[in-house]
């Protein structure tokens, strides 16, 4: 039996920003936000459903926090609620409970990068005509003239790769630091605006089938 007490009938509810569902599963709470309340409550309102999955709901789905209220106070009624962090969450429908890579995809986007910016460094080098630099700089150090100054060009090549992996904080799957690099900060940001875009349009969806309810 539940205790009584006012503590007991507290539930303190945080949002997860993204969560991955099973097509055609059910979605409880416990899938959706972290609960905080009294043991066997707790566990209860774990296993309460909020949504179930069908085949119109596409591939991604919002569930905000008015939805998981509403789920509460019928559940549970007189129930204090505090909430914390976002007022929603975005599910992403796939049948297994990770996102796995699309390889083939991947191989190609890597070999387009790899030899796009290859192409690029080989352009900005032809634009400044950096052999002639190289050559020039090898004279004023050594006072010779050298057509082929292996001993600059070979310590340069090197040092390209280098700055790229210093650059982007990686070495050999180890990051020599905690600062995330630059590509993971442009990932984020892009992730950021998907999502901002993926929930607005949720919303209007939203409203907009609630506007026909109630016309109808």
């Amino acid at each position: 039996m539940e205790s009584s007490s006012p503590e007991s009938k507290i539930v303190y509810v945080r949002m997860r920003r993204r969560a991955i569902v099973r097509p055609h599963s059910v979605v409880t709470l416990g899938d959706v936000a972290r609960l905080v309340t009294v043991g066997r409550l707790e566990e209860r309102l774990k296993r309460l459903p909020l949504h179930t999955i069908s085949a119109k709901d596409g591939n991604l789905l919002l569930i905000d926090m008015l939805q998981v209220v509403k789920a509460i106070r019928e559940a549970e009624p007189g129930m204090v609620i505090e909430t914390f962090g976002e007022p929603h969450v975005l599910l992403e429908i796939s049948p297994s409970r990770e996102i796995k890579p699309r390889w083939v995809i991947l191989v190609l986007a890597w070999l387009l990068l790899f030899f796009g910016s290859g192409m690029a460094m080989m352009n900005f080098h032809a634009d400044v005509n950096m052999p002639a630099v190289q050559r020039r700089i090898t004279e004023l150090i050594t006072g010779r003239p050298d057509s082929h100054p292996w001993l600059f060009q070979i310590p340069y090549s090197i040092g390209i790769g280098m700055g790229m992996l210093l650059f982007f904080n990686r070495l050999f799957r180890k990051r020599h630091n905690d600062e995330p690099n630059p590509l993971e900060v442009e990932m984020f940001m892009y992730q950021e605006n998907v999502n901002h875009y993926v929930i607005t349009e949720e919303y209007n969806k939203k409203h907009e089938d609630h506007s026909g309810k109630e016309r109808g």
